[in-house]
């Protein structure tokens, strides 16, 4: 597997950024304001993520998501780990992630990976979403905010 930036010039895996964010007009605007990483398998997208500068000295990874075939297979891990080093390596200070309460398997991911929880937004899924989002049985109603100084 390779994890690279992607050119300029080329389109964006849309199809596997709309598995962490239903929303494509909110995927296309922090697409176009960060940087998308992409990680492949023969040329093959098999997983992205995007790093947007919020703050100065601060990057939010905004989207993270693996092809459903390749789940379970760590990629996720290594896609978080990449960005964290990217970050680093850019001079960022803070890393910041912000997921749904109904992620579990995401939360516990970022957690393993030294993110740790510094707040909540509470109803952000139903300010933001015209669409009921539903995970593991539960409605993903608040985002939860976790960060990471680097």
């Amino acid at each position: 597997m390779n994890i690279r930036k992607l050119l300029a010039h080329e389109d964006s895996p849309m199809e596997l950024l709309l598995l962490a964010d239903p929303s494509r007009s909110l995927v296309e605007e922090y697409v176009n304001r960060g940087e998308c990483y992409v990680a492949e398998i023969d040329y093959q997208p098999i997983g992205v993520y995007v790093l947007l500068p919020t703050r100065p000295a601060t990057v939010e990874l905004v989207n993270i998501a693996v092809a459903e075939t390749m789940h379970g297979q760590g990629i996720g891990k290594k896609l978080v780990l990449h960005a964290i080093q990217t970050a680093k390596e850019k001079g960022y200070e803070t890393i910041e992630i912000g997921t749904g309460n109904s992620s579990i398997g995401q939360l516990a991911l970022y957690q393993k990976c030294g993110f740790r929880i510094v707040g909540v937004d509470v109803d952000f899924f139903l300010r933001h979403y015209p669409e009921e989002i539903y995970e593991n049985g539960i409605q993903c109603r608040d985002m939860i905010r976790l960060s990471q100084d680097i």
